[in-house]
């Protein structure tokens, strides 16, 4: 039977994949206005816009929310999935994937790269970096 580090380890490890392409499917799907981008985000921001919470700036809170909890499992899968890297290491492969979405969306008609784009799935990389941290301690 194998350790439970182990088991995390290889469940982390086939999960990167599967998240990695979720993602690309999101973050490179066409998308005709701010609220088409996902569906889920569509959804909520009808709900906010029936409230009366004004779309603009419920749209931009909720984008920023959305991208740092887009970025959680990367943070938490590639510290499993790989013999627990420096934290930096992490953090710094966050922020690469999080600039070459960024410069890829720049060149799509449909879709707008944004700095705090960038600052806001970096920071969900650096949450998931504390939750595996946390959850090591808590062990």
């Amino acid at each position: 039977m194998r350790p439970a580090s182990t088991r995390l380890t290889v469940a982390a490890r086939a999960l990167l994949p599967v998240y990695l392409l979720v993602v690309a499917f999101i973050v490179f799907s066409p998308a005709d206005g701010p609220s088409q981008a996902t569906g889920l985000l569509g959804w909520v921001l009808e709900r906010l816009e029936e409230l009366r919470a004004g779309f603009e700036p419920g749209y931009v809170v909720l984008e920023f929310t959305a991208n740092i909890a887009m970025f959680v499992p990367f943070g938490v899968l590639v510290r499993v999935a790989f013999a627990r890297p420096p934290w930096w290491v992490v953090l710094l492969l966050g922020f690469a994937t999080t600039v070459s979405i960024e410069l890829v969306q720049s060149t799509l008609p449909s879709r707008f790269s944004t700095v705090s784009d960038v600052i806001a799935n970096t920071l969900g990389t650096a949450v998931g970096l504390l939750a595996v941290r946390a959850l090591s301690r808590r062990r």
